[in-house]
């Protein structure tokens, strides 16, 4: 039976090749993203060890203090405490870090690098042993800055030249006086770092006379625990805490692994989105291959093979093809992982140098995914075809499922569909987080229940393709007649585009839904013309909402402002506003009181006063985190909006609590409305700062837009793998149906039937699959995409079910694309058969 499996696997290798090919695309994708991500975070990893070798303990401070009614200040390390740190026994030396966002711009104005990994720090004393210069020297003063290597490198900086930047909202131009190396991540990832002296960083980060962190050196013979030891008494535990330099290195890691891991776990979704579209192929591929070869199974059990045996030949043959396949995957598993390393440094991501990383992990995984795989998706066929008696399988070539089957099989794919659409449902009626694991539950019941009931389905609905295959003549009746003789593979075939356009097309929904909800919440909600805010959602300078507010063409301004206070036993956030400009700029609907913002007046959104049983009128008693208490009256109660919600009070009443006020946002009305000289206006008051955004309601909208834009790119090219596997799927039921209907082709010929009509016939048959498929696919999708819709209505309350008529017709016409392109190979084959031959053939 070995021998005999072999020499199958030999004598159909054309056939195979299809199953072969869409075995290795999955492994091919799960081996490249195994070496891409480990290739990534392996030399992430051994890059950020490196920043951490000047450091063998950090002190930290513990973070803001909460205690009681008041909420104090954050922490922050003084210089006390590091005079006492260089003392400690076993310490060598010790350095004060300061440090945070720090824009810098190209010689074009633009932000260099990515805001939110654009940094900024302090470089220590006349030699900083982290950070060694390669050119120039040591900065001085507000005037000099330092630049890392890389961003000189790319904006093409030399020492000398003067550098735009920013630090929270006022451009700096100082003097790069050196530029230095680093190993840290985030510049290797693509970042920047600007380093400014000691005094000149606390004053810009607003650390006057404290530090963010203090890291020690240990001298030598002193291991990093005893010098922790001795750290920890002299460092009060009340407000900071040590941590060694060994144990820095491993948490960075672990959050390197953990960033890697989603990217990961993403690509492997879809990874085996594609491997399951594969089993149809597979399936179909033993299928057709195992009914071929009735008769000569029959024979096998004639002459004494047993049930098991049978069996077993199929599955030997599977386990050859899905190592030919396995092993030929992990080959180009390793040249596309190589590949996406480059493909990221082209598109201007910085990949610390290191090997291509190939894990016995990812050798095992390759083989197991591919060999498992196409022997799970034979053995049903294998299974089915020893279950034939051996009288019955000479006399057929071609066993029909018994009606009892048909009736089980169907009874099945309506209880999963059944169960899959009752949970679906059941989930919309939750919250967005406890939804979640049902609607994934529901959603796959459902495709599966689907995916059972296809051969049900492909007669009513390829029948009503019947008036438009009549304009094709006799080709046309032939191609449908042809499309459902066999309901089965007609099923698998469409399934596997129909999974593909499914996932497509409710991707699709959502997107566009959200992207509506967005603009009408920009526009409902905001009556300014514009919002400033830092290009990395950090906190403004205030002195750019006194520059806008005087800048030619303003009308109105307000900040916001947040800060945490202590409100009934709980740490709320406070919003503070402009109170006689914030109603002009604002479209708040009022529930309760008036909006009313001024003195110890507030206004408080719904939700919020609804957990406080807070109303018009009501009184609250704040503590503000410099530890004074007042009380509010909340004047007003306004619906939330995702962009509009807390409580509200006027800046002159909250500021005088905060040690350093700063504003998340500026929001901003001027005479002629948003138009674009307005813009360039506000722009140019601001010193045509790289840091900063200025954006109307429609740039607020476009941002969002851009990122969904990507999103849905990214997962559309991830699901052309699949889309990719269906057609070769498609392909290979058209060759093994041409190859069975051999003699049926020749007698076509015969009677009359030209080649061209032949062409025609097979043709319009994948078409008509094809579009089967792609009908389901989009049916399920739109489904699939009004339930993720009504869950995501819970948190968004402008959500709208928007269908993309327009997008879905491409999708169908996709769907028709495929089955055209995928028909070329076998309709050009059916129409070569020479007619005598393929009438004498059986």
């Amino acid at each position: 039976m070995f021998r005999t499996a072999l020499r199958n696997v030999l004598a159909h290798k054309a056939r195979l090749l299809m199953t072969v090919l869409a075995v290795m695309l999955g492994v091919a994708f799960v081996t490249g993203t195994l070496v891409f991500t480990n290739t990534i975070s392996d030399a992430y990893q051994k890059s950020s060890a490196k920043g951490f070798d000047q450091v063998d303990v950090a002190i930290r401070p513990e973070g803001r203090q909460d205690t009681g009614d008041r909420v104090g200040k954050e922490p922050r390390l003084t210089q006390a405490l590091l005079d006492r740190t260089a003392k400690a026994p076993g310490a060598d030396t010790a350095v004060g870090v300061v440090g945070g966002f720090t824009a810098i711009a190209d010689k074009d104005g633009k932000l260099l690098g990515d805001g939110f990994q654009s940094q900024g720090g302090n470089y220590w004393g006349a030699k900083d042993p982290r950070y060694p210069i390669v050119s120039g020297h040591a900065p001085k003063g507000q005037n000099q800055v330092l630049i890392d290597s890389e961003t000189a490198r790319r904006a093409g900086y030399k020492v000398g030249d003067t550098v735009r930047l920013s630090i929270d909202g006022p451009v700096l131009t100082p003097e790069i006086t050196g530029i230095f190396t680093t190993d840290d991540g985030n510049v290797a990832a693509g970042g920047s770092l600007a380093l400014f002296d000691t005094a000149t960083a606390q004053r810009l980060f607003h650390r006057a006379g404290s530090y963010d962190e203090i890291d020690v050196k240990a001298a030598s013979g002193t291991s990093q625990i005893a010098l922790r030891n001795a750290l920890d008494e002299i460092v009060p535990k009340d407000t900071a805490s040590t941590i060694t330099g060994q144990q820095l290195a491993d948490d960075q890691a672990k959050e390197i692994a953990d960033a890697t891991s989603g990217m990961r776990t993403t690509l492997l979704v879809f990874a085996g989105i594609a491997l399951f579209v594969g089993t149809f192929i597979i399936a179909n591929t033993f299928t057709m291959l195992v009914a071929q070869r009735t008769r000569e199974l029959a024979l096998l059990r004639a002459v004494g093979a047993s049930r098991r045996q049978v069996t077993r030949s199929v599955l030997i043959e599977a386990f050859v093809v899905g190592t030919v396949a396995a092993v030929t995957g992990l080959l180009a598993g390793v040249g596309i992982g190589a590949g996406l390393r480059s493909l990221v440094g082209s598109l201007g991501g910085n990949v610390p140098d290191g090997p291509l990383v190939i894990t016995p992990g990812t050798v095992v995984a390759a083989l197991a995914v591919g060999i498992l795989i196409t022997m799970l998706a034979a053995w049903l066929p294998g299974r089915r075809a020893a279950k034939i008696p051996p009288v019955a399988a000479m006399s057929s070539v071609h066993a029909k499922a018994t009606t009892k089957s048909l009736v089980v099989r169907n009874t099945i794919g309506a209880l999963f569909a059944s169960a899959g659409v009752a949970t679906v449902l059941y989930a919309t009626t939750l919250n967005s987080t406890d939804g979640q694991a049902p609607m994934g539950l529901g959603a796959a019941l459902l495709v599966i229940g689907v995916f059972v009931l296809t051969p049900l389905l492909a007669r009513p609905l390829i029948a009503a393709a019947a008036p438009l295959m009549r304009v094709f003549g006799i080709a046309g009746k032939l191609a449908r007649q042809n499309s459902v003789r066999n309901p089965r593979r007609t099923a698998a075939t469409a399934s596997a585009l129909m999974i593909g356009l499914t996932l497509i097309t409710g991707l699709t929904v959502m997107a566009g839904s959200l992207q509506t909800a967005i603009d009408k919440m920009a526009s409902s909600a905001i009556r300014a013309d514009y919002v400033v805010s830092m290009a990395n959602r950090n906190p403004l300078s205030p002195d750019v909402e006194k520059t806008l507010s005087s800048a030619d063409g303003v009308t109105a301004t307000s900040p916001l402002r947040n800060a945490p206070a202590r409100i009934g036993g709980q740490t709320e956030y406070l919003t503070g506003v402009n109170g006689a400009t914030i109603g002009k700029l604002t479209n708040l609907t009022v529930d309760n009181g008036a909006f009313e913002v001024g003195g110890t007046r507030v206004v408080v959104d719904d939700e919020t006063a609804k957990s406080h049983h807070w109303t018009a009128g009501s009184r609250m008693d704040v503590s503000y985190e410099d530890g004074k208490k007042q009380q509010l009256t909340v004047a007003g109660v306004y619906q939330g909006t995702e962009m509009m919600h807390g409580i509200m009070l006027d800046n002159a009443t909250l500021s005088p609590h905060q040690s350093d006020p700063s504003d998340m946002q500026v929001m901003v009305k001027t005479s002629g409305g948003a138009t674009s000289s307005a813009k360039s206006s506000l722009v140019k008051a601001l010193g045509d700062n790289p840091a900063i955004k200025v954006q109307d309601k429609k740039d607020i909208s476009n941002g969002i837009a851009q990122i969904f834009t990507l999103m849905l790119n990214m997962l559309y090219g991830l699901l052309a793998m699949a889309v990719i596997v269906a057609v070769l799927g498609v392909i290979n039921t058209l060759a093994m149906s041409v190859f069975e209907r051999s003699q049926e082709i020749g007698m076509l010929r015969a009677i009359g039937l030209d080649r061209k009509g032949i062409k025609r016939m097979v043709r319009l048959e994948s078409l008509v699959i094809s579009l089967f498929g792609g009908v389901l696919g989009i049916g399920l999708g739109v489904f699939f995409g009004w339930a993720a819709g009504e869950l995501l209505g819970t948190k968004l309350a402008t959500y709208e079910l928007v269908l993309p008529w327009g997008r879905m017709a491409f999708f169908l016409l996709m769907a028709a694309a495929v089955g055209v392109l995928a028909a070329l190979w076998p309709a050009r084959r059916a129409a070569r058969l020479n007619m005598l031959t393929a009438i004498k053939s059986e």
